[in-house]
Order: C-alpha cells, then sequence, then structure tokens
C-alpha cells in the first residue's frame, strides 16, 4: 500500500510527473521506439512544450498553442501508432500519475489523458478504431503494470 501523496499544485509537480513519465515512456520497449528512433525527441527540448500543455490542461494558467495532433500524424505516417501503443501510453501516464499524486488534479489528468489518447487513436486510425482490445492489441489493462522508478 502506497503512502497518501498531495495533489497535483503547480508547474513543478507537474515537471516531476513529466520526467517520470517521459523516463519509463522512453525505456518501454513498445512506444520508447516511437520517442528514441522516429521522433529522435530531446526530453530537454521537449519538456517545457508539454508542461505548457499540462498546465493549461489543469491550470488553465499556460499558453500553449500549438497542433499537439500534427507530430503524432507524422509518427503515425511513419510507423502506425495502434491501440497498444496509446493503451501503453494510458497505463504509463495512470501509473505515473498514482506514483506520485492523489487528488481531484491527478484524476483529471489521468482523465484526460484517456480522453486525449482515444482522440489521437481515433483520428489517426479512423472513428471505428477499436480501443477495447477488440481490434486485436487493444488497450492494456492498468492492473497487468506497476510503475517501479524514482522521481
Amino acid at each position: 500500500m502506497r503512502a497518501t501523496t498531495r495533489d497535483i499544485s503547480d508547474r513543478d509537480d507537474l515537471d516531476v510527473v513529466l520526467r517520470r513519465f517521459y523516463t519509463a515512456a522512453f525505456a518501454d520497449p513498445l512506444i520508447g521506439p516511437f520517442f528514441t528512433e522516429i521522433a529522435g525527441t530531446d526530453l530537454e527540448l521537449h519538456l517545457p512544450r508539454i508542461t505548457d500543455f499540462w498546465e493549461r490542461a489543469l491550470f488553465r494558467t499556460a499558453d500553449y498553442g500549438r497542433d499537439a495532433f500534427a507530430p503524432h500524424a507524422a509518427l503515425h505516417s511513419a510507423r502506425p501508432l495502434t491501440a497498444a501503443h496509446f493503451g501503453r501510453w494510458t497505463q504509463l501516464w495512470h501509473a505515473t500519475l498514482d506514483g506520485l499524486h492523489q487528488g481531484p488534479r491527478a484524476e483529471r489528468a489521468k482523465a484526460q489523458g484517456e480522453r486525449i489518447a482515444v482522440a489521437m487513436l481515433r483520428r489517426l486510425a479512423g472513428p471505428d478504431a477499436a480501443t477495447d482490445g477488440d481490434g486485436g492489441g487493444g488497450f492494456v489493462p492498468l492492473a497487468a503494470f506497476e510503475l517501479r522508478s524514482v522521481a
């Protein structure tokens, strides 16, 4: 049983969450190659941008005017993104948040992450894209994974 943790309260908390999440995502055998090999993501360049995105989503305090879909469309063109990829992203996102924070903003971040994953998948693969595992490799159940990394 984990100790009770506080809710996400500011940009600094988001920085810790996102660093832990991307450390796990980059190392993940399923989705890591999209970040490291295909996109060649520079984490230090990416973090301020994605922190702006999540700060805007959770606190409405940052300015985020980028097109979040375009980079995913480019990745999908290079190698198709599937429900399994978005499921793993969601799984890691949930595990990261659950390991660090508890409260309304953490829950909202998890729900927002799920909505984004489903919306991206449907925009890329079509509105009938399976997200429940019936379409061959859907979302990975959260219960099957526990994030074991440090901030």
